[in-house]
């Protein structure tokens, strides 16, 4: 029902999002490394400096391939590994300067990545208990969408929507621009057949109105908990249930508890706290 990520597109997308990076870092020049010798050599190892799931593999190899082909590196963790703190993520060898230049770039990669699946993997640990799938959303940082959505994959997460191309979520205000639930619904059937329809709604009343017209999903937004109950019953095997809003580590689990397919929460990209690394030279 919620779309995948597609690998090409994934590797593509790694590709442009180092290349922005270097450009805004880098830009005509990394004159702090210029300082050193050019043939200086030197090894360097990074390590995180708390717990956490790993993420970012990617665009770590990404950022070395676009600076210097030269620099070896070697991997201790792969994505989706469960760090511990003072664990060594991997090391570099090569150019003392092109070290010195791919150091921020990456490891902002992985520290904002990271966090992202750290803070999924505690989400998802709080609701494993329960058949509820945990969803991401479009809350994410601008330009690194695929980025966060594989990086909550990494935390055991499912993704949602990958944009507004892929599948519809019609909230309050398509459904008043439209005439109405049923009428944004028979629209959306009739423009894009076969894609899936989900229908925001506020009011048990209009989840009867979204099922009846033959949405696919029900995103029941801020609902409260007896609310939420109703809800699953009414739609038992006639359509799925997506709870949604004021989702936090001490609420997901009494929602995920009245039986909902999915929860969704912003605050899996949005509200990143990003894993503390450190990369130091070798003696």
């Amino acid at each position: 029902m919620h779309n995948q990520l597609d690998p090409q597109s994934l590797a593509d997308e790694v590709k442009k999002n180092v290349a922005a990076a270097l450009t805004e870092d880098v830009g005509s020049g990394d004159i702090s490394a210029s300082l050193i010798a050019q043939d200086q050599q030197a090894s360097a190892t990074v390590i995180t400096r708390e717990n956490g799931v790993f993420c970012g593999k990617a665009w770590v190899d990404e950022t070395i391939y676009q600076v210097d082909q030269d620099i070896a590196i070697e991997w201790h963790v792969a994505d989706a590994d469960t760090l511990t703190a003072n664990q060594v993520l991997f090391t570099l060898t090569g150019s003392a300067r092109s070290l010195l230049t791919v150091e921020r770039t990456m490891l902002n990669f992985v520290q904002l990545l990271s966090g992202t699946a750290t803070r999924t993997a505690r989400f998802v640990r709080l609701i494993e208990s329960y058949k509820t799938q945990l969803l991401d959303t479009r809350k994410t940082v601008p330009g690194l969408r695929l980025a966060q959505k594989h990086a909550v994959r990494c935390g055991g997460g499912s993704n949602h929507r990958i944009g507004l191309f892929d599948a519809f979520l019609l909230k309050e205000n398509h459904v008043a621009a439209a005439g109405g639930i049923s009428a944004a619904i028979k629209l959306a059937q009739a423009s894009h057949p076969g894609k899936t329809i989900e229908v925001e709604v506020e009011t048990l009343e209009e989840l009867d109105q979204a099922t009846n017209a033959g949405a696919d999903i029900a995103l029941v937004d801020n609902f409260s908990i007896d609310d939420t109950k109703e809800a699953v019953r009414r739609s038992a095997g006639k359509i799925l249930l997506e709870a949604s809003g004021g989702i936090e580590a001490d609420t997901i689990s009494k929602i995920a508890a009245t039986g909902v397919d999915f929860i969704s929460s912003g605050d899996l990209t949005k509200s990143v706290d990003p894993l503390d690394l450190s990369m130091r030279f070798n003696a």
